[in-house]
């Protein structure tokens, strides 16, 4: 590994864990970098504290390092996938089939409650909404399918018919749901960490963990596609494999999240293109570094949107939104004005 990708890694996750020092130790109750400590390690002198810092603040941390890893790691993987540095999760519809079947749990939930009974309360959303994820994925993926290729645009295509098809049947939902249940949903239809325990954390966690730990084995190859896929096939590239799964992984990844912090945008696209800058185009420092990023960012966020508004906590989907939308259309116009934007040209 070259020494300024070594210092880079090293600087990424030392901010990392300064962030979630800081996460631990802010909030309505500010807590003593000595008293976090013992409260880490279990010899809190103060119940509360330690209450506050194992069971209310280190599951929230843990999930946003979590999804915010997995979700930039897979929006590096889609950019490859697509050559396009425009492209991230959520268009090919995953994240959308995933809300929607969360939506439909929480609007409906209470027709199916002898069913529910069977399922653990913990697991019930998570499980749903990742099955949600996998059928969507499964769907766009047959779709995109002719002849037993599979074409980036006609993927993206699909995608975004899937992302209108399930923003109208959330609409609908939305319009039929009894008042709690419409609150509940439009909360967790903005993003938020402070839903998930270790309950659910235990059941979707280790997904989410080892699409972070997996996509960049695939970078090489990766690397590879960017030449185009006549070229890689010709250099001993299975793309039609290569992409299969790598778009199971991002199904992993992005359905995880979604299952367990609802709908979070943007972070698999300004994290990927933030190391970009620093890194260039070479997957194989350019995912591991999203995914340390990608935590930090998300972890930050969330952060502010728990202490910006104290006692209120406002969903972090707002905030992601709000700096991931002018950033995208800079990046947007950036892209255009130098051309890069035949990075996507297949």
């Amino acid at each position: 590994m070259a020494r300024p990708a070594r210092a880079l890694y090293a600087a990424l996750a030392v901010a990392m864990i300064l962030i979630a020092a800081a996460a631990l130790a802010s909030g309505p109750l500010t807590i003593a970098p000595v008293e976090l400590l013992r409260a880490l390690v279990g010899g809190a002198t103060d119940e509360g504290v330690a209450q506050t810092v194992l069971q209310l603040r280190l599951p929230r941390v843990l999930l946003g390092l979590l999804v915010g890893a997995a979700l930039a790691v897979s929006g590096a993987a889609m950019q490859g996938v697509f050559r396009n540095p425009l492209a991230e999760p959520g268009l090919i519809g995953v994240s959308s089939g995933a809300a929607l079947a969360a939506v439909a749990l929480i609007v409906l939930g209470h027709r199916f409650e002898g069913l529910m009974r069977i399922v653990p309360q913990a697991a019930a959303l998570p499980l749903v909404t990742f099955g949600g994820a996998v059928l969507t994925c499964a769907l766009v993926m047959r779709l995109a399918r002719v002849n037993g290729l599979t074409h980036s645009a006609t993927l993206l295509l699909a995608g975004l018919a899937i992302n209108a098809i399930a923003g109208g049947a959330i609409g609908l939902l939305s319009y039929v749901a009894a008042d709690d249940a419409l609150r509940t949903a439009t909360y967790w239809m903005f993003g938020s960490l402070g839903r998930a325990g270790w309950g659910e954390i235990a059941v979707v966690g280790p997904f989410l963990l080892l699409s972070i730990l997996l996509l960049p084995r695939y970078a090489a190859e990766l690397n590879v596609l960017q030449l185009g896929e006549t070229e890689a096939g010709y250099l001993g590239i299975d793309v039609e494999r290569l992409k299969r799964r790598l778009m199971a992984w991002a199904l992993v990844a992005v359905g995880g999240s979604v299952a367990l912090a609802g709908a979070i945008g943007f972070i698999g696209l300004i994290a990927p293109h933030l190391v970009r800058l620093l890194v260039g185009n070479d997957q194989r420092r350019l995912m591991p570094a999203s995914a340390l990023l990608g935590a930090s960012l998300l972890t930050l966020a969330d952060l502010v949107a728990r202490t910006v508004a104290t006692p209120a906590d406002l969903p972090i989907g707002i905030l992601t939104a709000l700096i991931g939308g002018p950033f995208f259309m800079i990046l947007l116009l950036r892209l255009r004005s130098d051309g890069s934007l035949r990075y996507a040209r297949q």
